[in-house]
């Protein structure tokens, strides 16, 4: 499936949902948003397998990305969750670091990269300190050539910066441009705090629909998450974030709560900033970090859920989603064309 396709949903809670399957990885990239090592930690698969199995024709993700840390630690466990996903319609992506690229992957990998729909590559300068690009793009053709649908995750310190626009004609012109590249740019998470200068702004206190908690996260020890921030990620998760554990709660349960908490409809529709600027709590740190912090106050939590229940608040439900389908949400709209590499034209 096409990365766009992918993506179509990304506004619509519960249209997918993410799987951090660990958080080891073999590589030792300095910008890494969720500081992953071989030591870091790894969880049993059962909570993985038994949210999967929870899905049904009729009530499930149209999309499951697995994620790490490197999640090709762990192929069999891929394989099981895209097997399962499959038999109730659901697709399953994978973004990888790609470490094995240069030599041939183990059978179990090479069974892995071919179970899913989809194949992301992680591309920038610090992955290209321990795996060569030119690798990873042979082992990117090798998939195209066996019918598996692929992108590139390409980071750079900023629209500017030159790497880009080297690595982005190095992929086109290696690929044919059969392959679609999503790129953005170095965030202040994780081992990356140490490479970028601290920023004190803080959140605005305008009304701007957050498009980061709309897919479902289950985190590294099972627990679900109602956004992809890396903050919350990284816990410990407020309550107004937390949808349950895949050990206990099935996908209907995840995302019915997903969909109908008062706390999360708001955030999606006015943000986490206006919403503290309403009760006069102020914003802290940023737009992530004043979501956090939301959640500490009874007071304002109760306030929110009165707002929600106000007459044409739906209405703003509704104007909210079409600000988050626009692609300029997800992607500098100076890149978005990149995201069209390798769609097959209509006929």
């Amino acid at each position: 499936m096409h990365l766009l396709d992918l993506s179509t949903d990304r506004a619509t809670v519960g249209a997918g949902v993410f799987l951090s399957l660990t958080r080891r990885c073999p590589l030792h990239c300095a910008h890494c948003a969720t500081r992953s090592t071989m030591r870091a930690e790894q969880h049993a698969e059962a909570p993985f397998i038994r949210l999967a199995e929870s899905f049904t024709e009729h009530d499930r993700p149209q999309v499951m990305w697995l994620t790490g840390g490197e999640p090709l630690l762990r192929p069999g466990l891929v394989r099981a969750l895209a097997d399962t996903a499959r038999r109730c319609g659901t697709t399953t992506a994978l973004l990888t670091g790609m470490w094995f690229a240069g030599r041939h992957p183990a059978p179990a990998v090479h069974a892995a990269l071919r179970s899913v729909g989809h194949v992301s590559a992680s591309i920038d300068r610090f992955h290209e300190a321990e795996v060569p690009r030119a690798a990873v793009l042979r082992q990117l053709a090798g998939l195209l050539d066996d019918g598996i649908d692929v992108s590139v995750h390409l980071v750079g310190d900023g629209a500017d910066d030159p790497y880009l626009e080297a690595a982005v004609e190095d992929i086109r012109s290696t690929l044919a441009d059969r392959c679609p590249i999503h790129v953005s740019f170095l965030q202040r998470y994780g081992r990356a705090e140490a490479l970028l200068p601290e920023e004190e702004r803080p959140a605005s206190s305008d009304a701007l629909p957050c498009h980061l908690a709309s897919w479902p996260v289950v985190t590294y020890d099972g627990t679900v998450v109602a956004c992809c921030s890396q903050l919350a990620v990284d816990g410990p998760v407020p309550e107004h974030l937390r949808l349950g554990h895949a050990a206990t709660d099935g996908w209907p349960v995840i995302r019915s709560r997903a969909e109908s908490r008062s706390a999360l409809r708001a955030i999606r529709t006015f943000g986490p900033g206006w919403l503290a600027a309403q009760d006069g709590a102020g914003t802290c740190g940023g737009y992530c970090a004043t979501c956090l912090e939301l959640g500490r106050d009874d007071v304002t939590m109760r306030r929110v859920a009165e707002r929600m229940e106000r007459p044409g608040v739906g209405l703003l439900e509704m104007r909210a989603e079409t600000v988050r389908r626009q692609t300029s949400a997800w992607v500098d709209p100076r890149f978005a064309h990149l995201l069209e590499l390798g769609r097959p034209v209509a006929a």
